[in-house]
C-alpha cells in the first residue's frame, strides 16, 4: 500500500500540496498548446502563402528556360547551366517557441550578376534565372516554414498528451485521495468525540 494514502493529516496536506501542483501544470501546458497552436496556424496560412508564390513563378521561369533552349540549343544552355556556382551560403539556426526548437535558415539574397556572357546569350535566359532564384528563395522559405510547423505539430501532440494525463488521471487522483483521507479523518474525529462523550459521561456516573 501506498504510504502516502495513509489516513493522516500529513499525507493530506501533501495531497492538497500534489493536487494544487498539478493544477498549475494543466493550466500551463493548457497555455503552452494554445500558443504552439497559434504559431502553427500562422505558419500553415505562411505556407499557402508562399506555395502559392511558387505556383505563379514558377511556370514562367519553366517556360523561359524552355525559350532559352529552343533560341540556344539544349546543349548550350546545359554548358551555361555548369557556369552557375553552387548555393553555399545557406546556414540554418533555430529559435525557440515555447521550448520547442524550430529552424530559422539564413543565406544571402543578394542576386548575383550572370556567369556568362550577356553577348553570346538571349534575353529568355536571363528571364529563366531571375525567375528560378525566384523559386530557390521560396522553396527555401517554405522547407523552413514546413519544417517548423512539423516540429511544432509534433510538440502540440506530446504537450496536448501531458495535458489530458494531469486532466484525466493525475488530478482526479489527488481528488479522489483528498476526499477519501479527509472522509477517514472526519470518520476518526467523529468516533473520537463520541468516544470522548461517552467517557465524560461514564465519569460523571
Amino acid at each position: 500500500m501506498d504510504p502516502n494514502i495513509f489516513p493522516t493529516k500529513g499525507n493530506l496536506l501533501l495531497a492538497k500540496k500534489s493536487f494544487f501542483l498539478a493544477r498549475i501544470g494543466y493550466e500551463l501546458m493548457d497555455k503552452k498548446r494554445n500558443i504552439l497552436i497559434r504559431e502553427l496556424m500562422e505558419l500553415i496560412e505562411m505556407a499557402k502563402s508562399v506555395q502559392s508564390e511558387i505556383d505563379k513563378t514558377f511556370p514562367p521561369a519553366y517556360a523561359a528556360l524552355q525559350r532559352a533552349n529552343i533560341q540556344l540549343g539544349l546543349h548550350d544552355v546545359a554548358q551555361l547551366v555548369t557556369s552557375v556556382p553552387i548555393e553555399n551560403s545557406v546556414t540554418v539556426k533555430t529559435r525557440s517557441v515555447m521550448g520547442t526548437e524550430i529552424p530559422f535558415v539564413e543565406y544571402d539574397k543578394t542576386s548575383s550578376p550572370p556567369p556568362y556572357p550577356y553577348y553570346s546569350t538571349v534575353e529568355a535566359l536571363d528571364e529563366a534565372k531571375a525567375g528560378f532564384e525566384k523559386v530557390k528563395d521560396l522553396t527555401i522559405r517554405l522547407s523552413m516554414i514546413e519544417s517548423s510547423a512539423y516540429r511544432l505539430a509534433s510538440s502540440i501532440k506530446k504537450t496536448q498528451k501531458r495535458a489530458n494525463a494531469l486532466k484525466n488521471i493525475t488530478i482526479p487522483n489527488y481528488e479522489n485521495r483528498i476526499r477519501t483521507i479527509s472522509d477517514i479523518l472526519e470518520e476518526k474525529d467523529r468516533e473520537e468525540f463520541t468516544r470522548l462523550k461517552q467517557l465524560k459521561k461514564t465519569k460523571e456516573i
